[in-house]
């Protein structure tokens, strides 16, 4: 017997035994944890950066939408049509808001000619238009339900600019869209580049819906706050305006982006606007014809 027939067994079931310790196995797991715990980050934010993308892009739309209805028409449509001031919200009164008036540049023909504008926003005869979502008024990182519970309200995520400061929705606002309005650009004194047409807002999955011309179409830019995700019912601006003014409060816009939300302005360009934006210059964007000069923001 030599010493290779002696040492060959030995190497057999040595080899035979080689394998994964549970140490080497719990540091291959922890380490696989630790990539993915990295990588998540970064896929999210890419997964972020497309439902921004996306959400530009239905801003642009509607954006266009009342470009080509001020083409037509030679104004903007009026924020809400009622009788009378100021508009609260509430399903009282005709309330047609300007998301009805402009179906029909936003491919929803059908809509607008089944929507009785003359019985109002809240009447019978409009209950079936009332509860359709539209997919251009979701942003996709919203995630609040389009329709509320019961299925007869849908909702928009989109709303104009009627003010520049919080108060009523009334025909002496100061924007583009509000009570009865009927703005001609010649009338944006300050210059379409530096005025709101219309932005985000953070919305309960309960409200009156995108036919009516409350503050479910239309905010200010009295603020701009970001929503916290799955937050379906997320607590209106300012709560102590809010008690003081009832149902006449409107509130600013708002979004479930982080930083900042898009927003689309009188000259048809979109960008994103910071939610840290000082206060004096939201203002600013607010009123077509305050006079004074918008500085870089």
């Amino acid at each position: 017997m030599n010493l290779f027939s002696i040492a060959l067994p030995v190497f057999c079931r040595r080899s035979k035994s080689q394998g994964f310790t549970l140490v080497e196995l719990l540091v291959v797991i922890a380490i696989i944890g630790v990539l993915v715990a990295l990588l998540l980050p970064a896929v999210q934010a890419a997964r972020e950066a497309a439902r921004r993308t996306s959400c530009l892009n239905n801003t642009t739309q509607l954006g266009l939408s009342l470009h080509n209805y001020e083409f037509h028409f030679e104004s903007l449509p009026p924020g809400v049509t009622n009788p009378e001031g100021p508009i609260r919200n509430e399903p009282q009164g005709i309330h047609v808001s300007w998301i009805v008036k402009v179906l029909p540049y936003l491919e929803q023909h059908a809509l607008y000619r089944r929507f009785d504008q003359a019985a109002g926003a809240y009447a019978d005869a409009n209950a079936e238009v009332r509860s359709i979502p539209i997919s251009v008024l979701r942003c996709a990182s919203d995630p609040v339900p389009m329709v509320n519970e019961a299925g007869t309200i849908a909702r928009s995520g989109y709303v104009g600019c009627h003010h520049d400061v919080e108060a009523p929705i009334d025909k002496d606002n100061h924007g583009l869209l509000f009570l009865n309005s009927s703005v001609r650009y010649s009338q944006i004194y300050d210059g379409t580049t530096v005025t709101m047409l219309l932005s985000e807002a953070l919305a309960g999955a309960e409200g009156l819906g995108w036919v009516s011309g409350t503050r479910a179409t239309l905010r200010n830019t009295s603020s701009v706050e970001e929503g916290r995700p799955f937050n379906l019912n997320p607590a209106a601006q300012s709560p102590d305006e809010k008690a003081k003014l009832g149902s006449l409060f409107v509130g600013g816009f708002g979004g479930y982006h982080p930083g900042g939300v898009n927003v689309a302005f009188a000259d048809g360009s979109t960008r994103f606007l910071s939610r840290n934006t000082q206060p004096a210059v939201l203002k600013l964007l607010g009123h077509r014809a305050d006079g004074e000069i918008v500085k870089e923001f």
